[in-house]
């Protein structure tokens, strides 16, 4: 038990903002959303699953770039940056599908999408890890 208190206060230490958002996932996952006029745009949904989880991910990669200095990203960061949220989508949407009384339904697609903006996030994240590298090494 006292490992798991360590490893979340190490996270809300060093991951604050990315705490919070994957917190506002969760909150947005299992709340009801209002209908809407984009309800009619085909994808819509899809396409903000893409940019949720990518935002989101983006700024863990950021938080972990800058708390890192100019190491390049590792497997274990790798392992924790893009499998732990691909779980956490898949966990929200078998929740949706059999936790939530039919408010919310599980959708595979929607952890595609997930899947997709995480992985943007990753490449993201290793661009800026690899630009940040390269520009101390130039500045030596």
């Amino acid at each position: 038990m006292e490992v798991k208190m360590r490893f979340m206060r190490k996270m809300l230490r060093n991951y604050p903002l990315s705490v919070a958002l994957f917190l506002v996932i969760w909150y947005l996952s299992f709340f009801t959303p209002p209908h809407t006029e984009l309800d009619n745009v085909r994808f819509i949904d899809k396409w903000v699953h893409v940019l949720m989880y990518g935002g989101t991910c983006s700024v863990l990669w950021l938080e972990h770039v800058l708390r890192n200095g100019h190491k390049a990203i590792g497997a274990k960061a790798v392992a924790l940056g893009w499998l732990a949220p691909v779980a956490m989508s898949g966990l929200i949407e078998l929740l949706q599908a059999y936790c939530t009384g039919g408010r919310r339904s599980g959708d595979w697609l929607d952890l595609a999408a997930n899947t997709c903006g995480v992985t943007l996030a990753l490449a993201f994240g290793w661009a800026v890890a690899r630009l940040r590298s390269k520009g101390r090494r130039g500045a030596r």
